[in-house]
């Protein structure tokens, strides 16, 4: 198991990259968080950000996700927490992430709702103040 320096020292290129470092099961987990990402936004820019699997729309930073030893972390920015702050406290959060824990089934009805948000909010500020660089 890689530390934190280790890994940052190794930035995956890719989503693909990112995804084939862990183990099989949780390759799995990430592979269905993706798919679930890109069903709601497919025209959202899969990316590596902050050297986790990122995904932009509209050049603004929609939801990151990255897999640990015990769960995922999903980032939907402070705002997607905000507005899902019900739905999610029964989970270890802070103040932009929600952790899943692996010994559990991918919320991905959640995560559908909190993407569905971000896409919207996105959508909506870009309408009114024109895109944001």
């Amino acid at each position: 198991m890689m530390n934190a320096m280790e890994k940052e020292k190794t930035i995956p290129q890719n989503v693909d990259e990112y995804i084939k470092d862990f183990p099989e099961e949780t390759q799995n987990i990430l592979q269905e968080l993706r798919a679930t990402i890109k069903k709601i936004a497919p025209e959202a820019e899969e990316m590596i950000g902050y050297a986790i699997p990122s995904f932009k729309l509209s050049n603004v930073y929609l939801v990151h996700f990255a897999a640990f030893k015990n769960h995922i972390g999903f980032y939907a920015t402070p705002s997607g927490n905000e507005a899902f702050k019900k739905e999610i406290s029964h989970y270890k959060t802070g103040k932009g992430s929600v952790q899943f824990p692996l010994d559990k089934p991918m919320p991905l009805n959640l995560i559908t709702q909190i993407v569905q948000f971000r896409v919207e909010e996105i959508l909506d500020k870009a309408k009114t103040k024109g895109k944001k660089k």
